[in-house]
């Protein structure tokens, strides 16, 4: 704020100051004194961590692209998109089939004749008056193949009802369950192996008490003394495939041919055809160039320059980018096993992104998927290259992590700065105001002193004049 000096005037005072005084805007200059000091350093700090943070945006676009593409390779890498077999069944009301994961199917057809689904065994008591009827006392065992549970049965626990509850709730239960079935002629207590094959019937034995137990004893073997009657059978499935007799424990059966599972539903014949099914590796492939195409566009977006507009990505000539871009280009524009990706129909476009033609795929894929696999098999394969590569740049150790913990490290630095530059106009703004308080109460002064000197000059002309 300019103070000038006046000449002593009757007309004019000793001293002005345009706003001193009382009327100083102390608040106002200090802001702008501030605000002065601190811009360079804010400007600065703000456009770094804009920086930092557009490139944290785009290393995350990145990254995501990346962990997409590694999930593309994934079915192609274990070779399970190659090996997707069909399976069908001529009769579904004789039996179900399907392929397993282990891709071994190979393809043809089986005759399978069913002639006799695997059963639990199911054997029922005689009639008792009603569940609460007392059955006996002693030691009740029931065994199934090398396992047995001994039940301990007395007075208080005896009742049809309470063997039932003491077969369902043991914990050394070997495979057993029991229910009561409610006739005309009585209570039935009804035990049911809880799993099918011959080889899971059930005994039971009775010793000791009573002998009120023995009317629930049950051996298979035994030629009389059982107190149960048999309901099902435990048995085996019997089947044959293409005459072949084979047998299984359960209707559900993975291991008569490599790389099926059987489901039995009833007796008859159906006819089992296996397949390729290059579907699998179609969708596979055609997701592998979509994920690759979607990592191109982001690249291309983040680091594009338009001479038009002179508007550039947020990442234009960064070197890690660059780095990732190039490398996948030169790989799925190389060879692997001695063939390229354009042998099954993919092929690098000028601008970088891949395209399939279908044709030539179908084609390729017409052997059951072998020459494909055999392009991306294999420690030369294109899954090995591409799956080296990618597991350098993503995850917790991978190149893109190292480099967004650096950045995230250098916002973290900026804000410590930023609270240190705020800090310090703060306490600049402190001294500006104290040192503007003080100028402005001396303004004061001056100008009342101002005042009265004018007052006594202005006597002293009055005085001369007379």
């Amino acid at each position: 704020m300019a103070i000038t000096v006046n000449s002593t005037t009757p007309t004019s005072g000793l001293l002005t100051a345009m706003g001193v005084g009382s009327g100083l805007d102390v608040d106002g200059l200090v802001t702008s004194l501030v605000n002065a000091k601190k811009a360079p350093q804010q400007n600065q700090i703000t456009a770094q961590a804009a920086t930092a943070n557009t490139q944290l945006s785009g290393l995350g676009q990145i990254s995501a692209a990346l962990s997409a593409l590694q999930s593309a390779m994934a079915s192609i890498s274990d070779g399970s998109a190659f090996s997707a077999r069909s399976v069908k069944s001529s009769d579904t009301d004789i039996l179900n089939a399907s392929a397993t994961t282990s891709g071994t199917a190979v393809g043809g057809s089986y005759k399978i004749e069913v002639t006799q689904l695997a059963s639990a065994l199911k054997a029922s008591s005689g009639a008792f008056e009603k569940s609460s009827t007392a059955v006996g006392t002693g030691t009740l065992s029931i065994t199934v193949g090398d396992k047995t549970m001994d039940l301990s049965i007395d007075s208080e626990n005896n009742s049809l009802a309470s063997i039932r509850d003491a077969i369902n709730k043991a914990s050394d239960n070997p495979g057993v369950s029991a229910t009561i079935v409610n006739g005309t002629d009585g209570a039935h207590l009804v035990l049911s192996g809880t799993r099918t094959g011959a080889a899971n019937g059930f005994t039971i034995t009775s010793s000791g008490g009573d002998g009120g137990l023995a009317a629930l004893n049950y051996d298979a073997s035994a030629s009389g003394g059982n107190g149960l009657s048999v309901i099902t059978a435990a048995s085996d499935a019997l089947y044959t495939i293409d005459g072949l007799a084979a047998n299984s424990a359960g209707n559900s059966v993975s291991t008569a041919i490599d790389g099926l599972t059987l489901n039995l539903v009833a007796e008859g014949t159906s006819t089992v055809t296996v397949a390729n099914d290059p579907s699998k590796a179609t969708s596979a492939l055609t997701n592998l160039v979509s994920t690759y195409n979607s990592f191109v566009g982001i690249y291309q977006n983040l680091t594009r320059y338009d001479a038009t507009t002179g508007t550039a990505g947020a990442m234009i000539g960064d070197a890690t980018l660059n780095g990732i871009n190039s490398t996948l280009a030169r790989i799925v524009g190389g060879s692997a096993n001695g063939a390229s990706l354009s042998s099954i129909g993919i092929s690098l476009q000028v601008d970088g992104t891949l395209k399939l033609d279908n044709d030539t795929l179908t084609k390729a894929l017409a052997d059951g998927g072998k020459q494909v696999s055999d392009l991306f098999g294999g420690d030369n394969g294109f899954s090995k290259q591409l799956g080296n590569q990618l597991t350098s740049w993503v995850g917790d150790h991978g190149t893109l992590a190292g480099r967004t913990d650096s950045i995230s490290q250098q916002l973290k630095d900026l804000k410590v700065r930023q609270t240190a530059l705020d800090a310090s106009m703060d306490d600049l703004t402190a001294r500006y105001k104290a040192q503007f308080t003080a100028l402005d109460t001396l303004m004061s002064k001056l100008n009342n002193t101002s005042s009265y000197l004018q007052q006594q000059f202005d006597a002293l002309n009055n005085i001369n004049k007379k």
